[in-house]
């Protein structure tokens, strides 16, 4: 069942038939060549080492063909005619024809290495990104609790690993196996006494490479687990490399990649013993196998049943098809290895990506009516208490609403309820009557413009930070939004200042930027959406007073006609709501004005002398 998960995958393979066939006509051509030359070096030393005075090249080939009428059919007798009778000759003709036979499979080794290698590299960049694309549609839920490096790692490490074993099979193995069976077919056309008494070791083999196998299957699997922990810790470290040197937390830090470090070693090294074993342990076998043949052969040229050249040519066949299938114990082993990293992808693709169920639901109309969570509840996989309790709220459209409470109480919870980050676990979220559910996830979304705490800004331009997740159009349109949604953010004057302009290359993170600035152009990317609700998750945290008015007013702006969900920490944000809704435990307490709930609400008032910023 664990190997068919790699076969599986590898059957992908197939998908490009040229390349594919390209792989095995140029491997099979190859051996093809190789049977040749064996038989040909076999004719050749039988004309060496016979000493009746009539024999040569030509000869020989009668007596061949004589004695195979089937094959007798296939060959010319003008072409055999053309054979020289010198005996020397027949060696010169016999080695040029090796000559000539030994560049063409080796132009024939290229075109197979060149074919397998990009199959396998190219199925593997396919098997890549529909592995990542699937984790993108992954629920948040799932990437949480699995834990963003662990996804990272399956789609990277795991099919760099697949990408080894269908290198194995398709480039070497495959290879070495039609090698081996071509000098093995060219053994038996020598003697098949001996070839038959050699494949009575092969089932002893077998159940060597089975039992190393399954071991080799089980410590790769760990290791890919241990890469998995060393992935998450080092990652761990440098994201947070300022707080860790601040907090002199770097013996700690380095003692954590230590300790995971030691585990990939223990991890690797099981599975490295097993190969190790494995291949000595088979060409021990191999040598026993030989020995019983000499033996053999030896009681039948004693006897005068055999002729010593014949022997010495079948048991160099025999050698080269033990030769070339003497690398397959650890290329089957590198196969084994691939079937760990192939059930961790297949674990993965085999999670339901949200909204694979809507695909036919209709699309959402666009938001003009209102907005109500419905008796709410939400609560976290492995966690014992809902984050969201019994939640009802409704909120008008062309409203300005404020969620406020103390931290974990719930507030970006139930607005990610509303872009359907999560799905209540009771209750229902309507937008003008309709279950968001009940329609499709996209049209949704698409009519959202969110500004998190912590903005996302990936490695690039201004320009295509902003335009990220927007569907391409008339350009001149999208630029003439793009610099309307830098001015109403306030971001215009110090993109202005800089270098490049809106060209300008960010690095990873937004690094480069201060803040605020990060925070801007975060609000600009959301304004650019032309959001019929826009959701501002503390979007004005890292902004100082002065820009944070500024902000406010261009908000205030914007927001006509449109409805704004803002959970907010300042003060100013607060009062400029028009209603506000307090939450405490996962449960609203409170809704009214700041004036109201400032009267009635204990919580609120706390909230604005403690913990509400002026």
């Amino acid at each position: 069942m664990r190997n068919a998960l790699f076969w599986h995958f590898a059957r992908r393979m197939l998908r490009r038939r040229l390349l594919a066939a390209g792989t095995i006509v140029f491997a099979v051509i190859s051996a093809g060549g190789l049977a040749a030359g064996l038989v040909a070096a076999g004719e050749m030393l039988g004309l060496i080492l016979n000493d009746q005075p009539d024999s040569n090249l030509r000869t020989a080939v009668e007596s061949a063909l004589a004695a195979r009428p089937a094959l007798a059919a296939f060959v010319p007798g003008v072409l055999v005619e053309l054979l020289p009778t010198d005996r020397l000759a027949g060696v010169s003709l016999i080695l040029g024809s090796l000559c000539l036979l030994t560049v063409f499979g080796a132009f024939a080794n290229f075109l197979h290495g060149y074919c397998s290698l990009t199959l396998s590299m190219v199925t593997v960049a396919e098997i890549r990104l529909e592995a990542f694309r699937h984790a993108l549609r992954l629920p948040l839920g799932t990437v949480l609790r699995r834990g963003p490096t662990e996804i990272v790692s399956r789609v990277t490490r795991d099919s760099a690993e697949l990408e080894r074993g269908f290198s194995a099979l398709t480039s070497k193995a495959l290879a070495q196996v039609t090698k081996g069976v071509a000098a093995f077919a060219a053994a038996v056309w020598f003697d098949w006494r001996l070839t038959i008494a050699a494949v009575v070791a092969a089932p002893v083999i077998a159940v060597v490479l089975r039992k190393f196998g399954k071991r080799i299957v089980r410590s790769s699997r760990n290791t890919l687990i241990a890469y998995e922990e060393l992935l998450r810790t080092s990652n761990e470290a440098m994201q947070g490399l300022r707080g860790i040197k601040t907090a002199t937390a770097e013996r700690e830090a380095r003692r954590r990649f230590a300790r995971a470090n030691r585990r990939v070693v223990r991890e690797d090294r099981r599975a490295r013993v097993a190969r190790a074993i494995a291949t000595p342990l088979v060409e021990s076998l191999a040598v026993f196998m030989i020995a019983g043949l000499a033996l053999l052969a030896a009681r039948e040229i004693i006897g005068g049943r055999m002729a010593f050249d014949r022997f010495v040519i079948t048991l160099g066949a025999l050698a080269v098809a033990g030769g070339s299938f003497r690398p397959l114990t650890g290329l089957l082993n590198d196969i084994q290895s691939a079937t760990a990293p192939a059930e961790r992808l297949q674990e993965i693709l085999s999670i339901p990506a949200e909204g694979m169920r809507e695909r036919d639901l209709p699309a959402l109309p666009r938001h003009a009516r209102s907005i109500e969570f419905d008796a709410v509840r939400f609560r976290y996989e492995g966690v014992d208490r809902d984050a969201v309790r019994g939640v009802s709220l409704a909120i008008a459209h062309g409203e300005f609403i404020a969620l406020v409470g103390p931290n974990g109480c719930g507030k970006t919870t139930l607005a990610s309820l509303l872009t359907r980050l999560f799905d209540p676990t009771e209750g229902s979220v309507r937008i003008d009557g309709t279950d968001i559910q009940a329609a499709s996830l996209t049209s949704l979304r698409r009519q959202i413009g969110v500004v998190p705490q912590e903005p996302l800004l990936i490695r690039g331009s201004i320009r295509e930070n902003l335009l990220l997740g927007l569907e391409r159009g008339d350009e001149p349109a999208r630029m003439a939004t793009l610099d309307r949604a830098l001015e109403l953010a306030h971001a215009r004057g110090f993109v202005a200042e800089l270098p490049a302009g809106a060209d300008t290359e960010l690095g990873e993170g937004g690094s480069g930027l201060s803040g605020g600035q990060r925070q801007r152009l975060a609000i600009a990317r959301a304004l650019m959406r032309d959001p019929a609700i826009l959701v501002l998750d503390e979007a004005t945290s890292q902004i100082d007073a002065e820009s944070e008015a500024q902000i406010s007013a261009a908000i205030d702006e914007f927001r006509r006609g449109r409805t704004v969900i803002a959970i907010a920490h300042r003060l100013s944000t607060v009062r400029s709501a028009d209603r506000i809704a307090v939450m405490d435990q996962g449960a609203l307490v409170d809704c009214g004005t700041h004036s109201e709930l400032l009267g009635r609400c204990d919580l609120y008032r706390r909230l604005v002398s403690t913990q509400l910023v002026a």
